[in-house]
């Protein structure tokens, strides 16, 4: 039966392809780097698919595998080399994302008083590595087709992958607690958090496409693409339930219901009712978790008032955390001592703070805190702006920005390789607003068409992001 289900497999991963294609769209074959980054980080390293990876002490987690960095660090290479031949687009990105910018040379500075700067440096290179794959998809002559073309292609290959590991690769698809024994579903993943995350990140793209389909009244089954992205977010669902993460399905139904909403309501053109919309999303979230308003909530999806364990670990780092303001350098807080301290605590062995807000502060301080407030609150003006221009693409952005504030309360995801940054970056990245089509018209230009002006000029629904 193994055998059979596996062809099954591969030959419905193909048929999503095929329906999902779009022939009149073209993009860059250079976008299959960052289809493969993401693909590795919503899984498994290199290493890890070849069983070749041994962490079980600090000194091992310290050092990491030699494999995995040698890929990363060719990847992130290729995908510098496919930017320096897009510097005018990438010059247009740079320059109206200063925040993200400042907040990733921040990283980069605070590698000098890192207790541990050559582990700091390397770690910094693959952080380096999430933004050069999120510039490549956003510097596409096709942008908008690009970004639609990379969520939906590895949704493709990591989810249905992970419903076959589940079912019939258990060895695979599912792990047992080193000691209470329980079984959890984990896919291609390593955890069923990790799991949860791949669903919630792609999971969302199917939902607001087949959402948009419903919107423009193209509902049928001719209609491929929306046979294709059905297909994939009745799989995004039926995972997150067998993954029983939280925190993840939370935030699929949070962001689910602020794409809904902006999609056939009038609130997505009205500013203020958004800004009413998303406050109270995040406000109800902060309140049941941390106001202790509504936890009945909590009890109700099998969660304490300590949100697994999680108070504990809190306090526990913040009494190792001796420099406020500029923290102990990039990603440095869980390396030595510190770790070595906190492992004898934690029989589980944690390696992050569970908190991306406290996992900046450990790390960055202060300052980086005060980085990352204006990196949210630019980002998310910038969807807020873009709803005026491309409500289209706005919507999804809005999602991912709900996702990126909300998850962060109860999981660390200002890191480096983590699908829900890279999907916030994505999301808070200021794009050129097209100019009207009658300028156009009225003012050719004899450069040739870019960033811009590729694509932008439409707004037609079929063909926005």
């Amino acid at each position: 039966m193994t055998p059979i289900a596996t062809l099954l497999w591969a030959t419905g991963v193909i048929v999503l392809f095929v329906l999902d294609r779009n022939r009149k769209e073209r993009t860059s074959p250079a976008l299959w780097l960052p289809i493969a980054w993401l693909s590795i980080i919503g899984s498994r390293a290199v290493s890890q698919w070849l069983q070749l990876d041994t962490v079980g002490t600090a000194s091992q987690y310290l050092e990491g595998s030699p494999l995995d960095r040698d890929v990363y660090a060719v990847m992130v290479l290729l995908g510098i080399i496919v930017l320096l031949g897009r510097t005018k687009a990438v010059w247009r990105l740079l320059r109206g994302n200063a925040p993200i910018f400042i907040f990733l040379a921040y990283c980069a500075i605070s590698i000098v008083w890192s207790d541990f700067p050559d582990v700091a440096f390397k770690r910094w290179i693959k952080f380096l590595g999430d933004h050069v794959m999120v510039l490549i998809v956003l510097t596409d002559p096709n942008w908008k087709w690009a970004v639609k073309k990379v969520f939906a292609r590895v949704g493709f290959l990591l989810l249905p992958a992970s419903v076959l590991f589940i079912k019939y690769y258990p060895d695979l698809g599912r792990s047992y607690g080193r000691w209470e024994g329980k079984q959890s579903y984990t896919g291609v993943a390593l955890d069923k958090n990790m799991l949860g995350m791949a669903c919630l990140i792609f999971g969302l793209p199917a939902l607001w496409r087949v959402l948009q389909e419903i919107r423009e009244r193209r509902i049928s089954f001719r209609n491929r693409p929306l046979v294709a992205q059905t297909i994939l977010l009745a799989a995004a669902l039926w995972l997150l339930w067998m993954a029983n993460s939280m925190t993840s399905s939370s935030c699929f139904l949070f962001a689910a219901c602020v794409i809904a909403a902006t999609t056939f309501g009038k609130i997505g053109r009205r500013p203020a009712r958004v800004h009413w919309l998303v406050g109270g999303v995040v406000l109800t979230s902060f309140s049941v978790l941390f106001l202790n308003l509504g936890s009945f909530v909590l009890a109700a999806v099998g969660r304490d008032s300590t949100l697994t364990g999680r108070t504990d670990i809190w306090a526990s780092v913040l009494a190792l955390a001796t420099h406020r303001w500029v923290g102990t350098g990039f990603e440095s807080f869980w390396l030595g001592p510190r770790l070595e301290t906190i492992w004898k605590q934690y029989w589980f062995h944690p390696i992050e703070a569970h908190n991306g807000y406290l996992e900046t502060y450990l790390n960055l301080g202060w300052v980086g805190i005060g980085l990352l407030a204006v990196l949210m609150v630019t980002g998310y003006r910038n969807v807020i702006r873009m709803l005026k221009w491309d409500p289209e693409s706005a919507r999804i952005r809005l999602g991912f920005i709900v996702v990126g504030l909300t998850y962060n309360f109860t999981e660390a995801a200002v890191h480096t390789q983590c699908l829900v940054w890279l999907a916030f970056l994505l999301a808070a990245m200021k794009l050129p607003q097209p100019k009207p089509a009658k300028l156009q018209k009225a003012q050719p230009s004899a450069e040739p068409v870019g960033l811009e002006e590729s694509n932008l000029a439409s707004l037609d629904p079929a063909h926005t992001f």
